[in-house]
């Protein structure tokens, strides 16, 4: 054997041991087929414009930062969200952006997670524990339902008979809004809710339960519903039943067909939230935790601006025309 051969062979035999092993990327990270980690984008649903917004304002984000993203939708229900966190945690995800089904049912999901190593940034619906999440960025849903709340106030005059559709039960939002809204209006005796009742968050939901209220209530002045699909399924109601110029509608989210809406003069008010804005730092700071930070606060609060007919030119679909 000549020695220039054996010379290679023995530094082919020892090419494992040195610098041609792969880098470790950390718990929970995988590849991708093109060498790029993945990141979960898990939504509650996609039957929603609103959502679909979150969902891919997220995803575009974790691409734009050199991620695989993949969305999830779950449907408002846990038990496919909990299918959907078994399929990441085998699929070997960097992170999870995860907009919750149930502030209490959604828990045990981030929790295995949390053990399989993959950290969870929640967005705009919340959980209802401090220690496995890694952050939660979420809408200050109180505040916004208390400056909506005066609005209402002063467009009723401080009397008159009025509705709330309620969201999800188990959404904390729900009754952030909602608690928002009764720490005004409740303050004024002539200012009656005559029914109050869930719609989950649905337009066509809202649109069935106003038409069964208006039958035992048919003298309404007022709607305030807890988000903008059930104030559009609201409306459909009111203009069916041809009320709709003489109820006041109110909502909450800042969805396209809402500011328009205002813009026309069919919807009084809503409270502007900004998905695109929670999405792209859910991502940003998934980013920074991969690539080792890990001071993050428990919750991020995200202001609600109150949008009115005075005031939509400042506004587009989902957040301040500025930014769009």
């Amino acid at each position: 054997m000549s020695r220039r051969f054996f010379i290679l062979t023995i530094v082919t035999l020892l090419m494992p041991a040195f610098g041609c092993k792969q880098k470790d990327q950390g718990a929970g990270a995988d590849r991708g087929s093109q060498g790029k980690r993945k990141i979960a984008v898990v939504i509650s649903t996609l039957n929603n414009p609103w959502f679909v917004v979150l969902g891919d304002t997220a995803r575009a984000r974790a691409e734009e930062l050199g991620y695989e993203a993949t969305i999830f939708d779950s449907q408002n229900d846990t038990a496919k969200e909990s299918d959907h966190f078994d399929n990441i945690i085998v699929g070997g995800y960097a992170a999870i952006l995860f907009n919750p089904t149930d502030a209490d049912g959604s828990i045990a999901n981030v929790k295995k997670a949390k053990r399989a190593d993959i950290p969870t940034f929640c967005i705009d619906r919340e959980i209802n524990s401090g220690d496995v999440a890694v952050t939660q960025i979420l809408s200050d849903n109180y505040a916004g339902a208390v400056d909506l709340g005066q609005y209402f106030v002063k467009k009723m005059n401080k009397k008159g008979n009025y509705v709330e559709l309620l969201g999800i039960l188990g959404d904390n939002n729900t009754w952030n809004r909602s608690k928002g809204f009764h720490s005004v209006v409740d303050n004024y005796p002539d200012l009656k809710m005559v029914a109050q009742q869930g719609a989950e968050f649905d337009r066509t939901k809202a649109m069935e339960v106003l038409e069964s209220i208006m039958q035992a209530n048919p003298e309404i002045d007022a709607v305030f519903c807890g988000n903008d699909a059930m104030a559009m399924g609201a409306y459909q109601a009111l203009a069916a039943a041809g009320k709709a110029d003489k109820v006041m509608v109110f909502g909450f989210d800042g969805a396209k067909d809402v500011v328009d809406s205002i813009r026309d003069d069919k919807i009084v008010a809503t409270g502007m939230q900004f998905p695109k804005r929670m999405a792209r730092m859910a991502a940003e700071q998934a980013d920074k935790y991969i690539k080792g930070e890990r001071d993050f606060p428990q919750k991020v609060p995200v202001a609600v601006e109150l949008v009115t007919q005075e005031n939509v030119a400042k506004y587009a679909a989902y957040g301040r025309e500025s930014e769009q």
